[in-house]
């Protein structure tokens, strides 16, 4: 659903495809949150336990924080790769969360491979609040 959105969003030139800002793509997430529970509201306290919660599906990386550091504002190391990760957060790496497409693809990725599951509009609005807010 949230995939067909940001697509429509895209499609009408709502989203440009790289000209989104963090703020376009929390308020797409927080209305099919609310969409799906009425009165949500994205909260970065939620969204920092989110960052930092441990999930049990690997011990390689059982957190967020496994590859993009405790502060996502600095930069992180894929703890399988070794590869560099530039920081999550907008106030370290301007360029994130200004694509769409990129975001769906690595919240793809990164849910399953981190939480085992893909993530829901609420958590993926919580987290770019927290992102955006900063720790």
């Amino acid at each position: 659903m949230l995939k067909t959105i940001l697509l429509t969003l895209l499609a009408t030139g709502a989203i440009a495809a790289s000209a989104a800002t963090p703020t376009q793509l929390l308020e797409t997430y927080t209305a099919e949150a609310a969409r799906q529970t009425p009165g949500f509201q994205p909260s970065a306290q939620r969204g920092a336990q989110f960052y930092a919660q441990r999930f049990a599906l690997s011990e390689k990386m059982p957190n967020c924080a496994s590859c993009h550091a405790d502060n996502p504002a600095q930069a992180g190391k894929h703890v399988v790769t070794g590869k560099v990760i530039k920081p999550l957060a907008p106030r370290g790496e301007p360029a994130r969360f200004t694509d769409p497409a990129k975001v769906e693809k690595w919240f793809g990725r990164n849910c399953k491979e981190v939480v085992g599951r893909e993530c829901n509009a609420a958590e993926k609005a919580d987290f770019i609040k927290f992102l955006t807010e900063g720790p």
